[in-house]
């Protein structure tokens, strides 16, 4: 199949599932550069909601005819709080998930895009030491190297999820750091656009993220996440280097296990220096070890029998950028296959458990004293943490991989 006949028919399916990805740094990085209000009020009447929004601005210290300008014709946007109530895309598993992004049409168009802006790609690794194909599994999944960058009125999304009250407090900082980038020329609220969650841009970002760690690589004076690919990479980079991405180390490679591990040592709250993996028989699949002396925790996403890998300390970079295990080990293994890594091993495990078992166990899991969050049908990283800890207890092998054995013996 031709690359264009792929992207026609894969891009209708990301315009439902990536806006879902609220990839914002800014949920876990300090609210620094631009003040903002602790007020969270929301619901309510429309027009008294954006007035409230308007006398803030103003107790902000910004012109009431600025204020004035950038709020005049807001709205409600509907779809905004239907897509918002829909985000079915996690409930996959890490195979699933990935097998169905890392699509040969985005490796070529990788490739393509590396070698087109190789210069670019040159000046944010040796700044900031952020990979290539770190940078490039970024743009691939957040934006099909820009051509998928939304099209819902950013201005409008966020004050629709600020107005609405599943997670204002979220949201409402964006809104006046979207002020300070209109008045500084790099935000119109007519004409901006981007995901249906606010995030603008070939990396999707949102605004206060992009007050704070945007970056004019172009020189041209403002920072256009939309179509500057220069200033795009390079705030890109700058993000990752505040969230603690460490220069020119290693974040997820593929590893083969040995079936006499003790699964107990497995999973992200386990580290062990790689000459101590490598002592116990881990093995890298390909290429060389990472340096001995790093930390290293065993991520078995598929379980035992699944893939393996080295989970090294910038792997934890991906969880500040995007919170859920699936994405987030998806983007970083895309990244370790884009800078020249094998496909990794698929591994022989249980199928997965549907969304309806998931919120079984998870309700099973919580009679039990068991933190998992939401019970959503999302095994995520508390939910694998509680099956380790029953695994434990019923004497099998812990590696966190739910499958229908497990279930029925809780439900028993």
């Amino acid at each position: 199949m031709k690359v264009a006949d792929s992207i026609t028919l894969v891009l209708p399916k990301l315009n439902e599932w990536f806006r879902c990805l609220l990839a914002s740094a800014a949920t876990l990085l300090l609210f620094s550069g631009v003040a903002v209000s602790n007020t969270t009020a929301c619901g309510g009447n429309f027009n008294d909601f954006v007035s409230g929004l308007k006398s803030e601005a103003v107790d902000l210290g910004h012109s009431p005819l600025d204020v004035q300008n950038f709020l005049a014709n807001v709205r409600l946007d509907p779809d905004v709080v239907r897509r918002d109530r829909k985000q079915g895309i996690f409930r996959k598993s890490f195979i699933e998930f990935s097998k169905l992004v890392m699509a040969q049409y985005r490796i070529s168009m990788a490739a393509d895009f590396e070698e087109k802006h190789r210069e670019i790609f040159d000046r944010v690794e040796q700044k900031y030491g952020a990979q290539r194909g770190v940078l490039l599994s970024f743009l691939a999944l957040e934006t099909d190297f820009g051509l998928v960058q939304g099209d819902h009125n950013t201005l409008n999304s966020l004050i629709t999820l600020a107005h609405d009250c599943r997670r204002p407090e979220l949201f409402r900082p964006h809104i006046f750091a979207a002020l300070e980038l209109y008045k500084s020329g790099s935000f119109d609220p007519e004409k901006t656009i981007g995901a249906w969650a606010g995030e603008i841009g070939m990396i999707q970002m949102l605004p206060l993220d992009i007050v704070n760690y945007g970056q004019d690589a172009d020189g041209d004076g403002k920072v256009d996440l939309r179509n500057s690919i220069e200033d795009a990479l390079m705030t890109a980079g700058h993000v990752l280097t505040e969230l603690g991405w460490q220069p020119n180390q290693p974040w997820l490679i593929e590893v083969l296990v040995p079936h006499s591990l003790n699964w107990a040592d497995t999973g992200l709250t386990i580290q062990k220096p790689v000459s101590e993996w490598l002592q116990l028989g881990v093995k890298v699949r390909n290429g060389t070890p990472p340096p001995s002396n790093l930390e290293a925790s065993i991520l078995l996403p598929h379980g035992r029998n699944g893939p393996a890998f080295f989970a090294l300390p910038n792997f934890g970079v991906y969880f500040e950028w995007n919170q859920s295990s699936v994405y987030s080990t998806t983007s970083a293994f895309f990244a370790t296959l884009l800078s020249g890594a094998p496909m990794y091993l698929d591994g022989d495990s249980e199928p997965p458990l549907s969304g309806d078992e998931v919120i079984e166990l998870q309700e099973q899991l919580v009679l039990r004293g068991h933190d998992v969050g939401k019970v959503d049908g999302i095994v995520g990283r508390r939910t694998r943490a509680a099956v380790k800890a029953e695994q434990l207890r019923l004497g099998l092998p812990a590696d966190e991989w739910p499958t229908k054995d497990l279930l029925s013996l809780l439900m028993q």
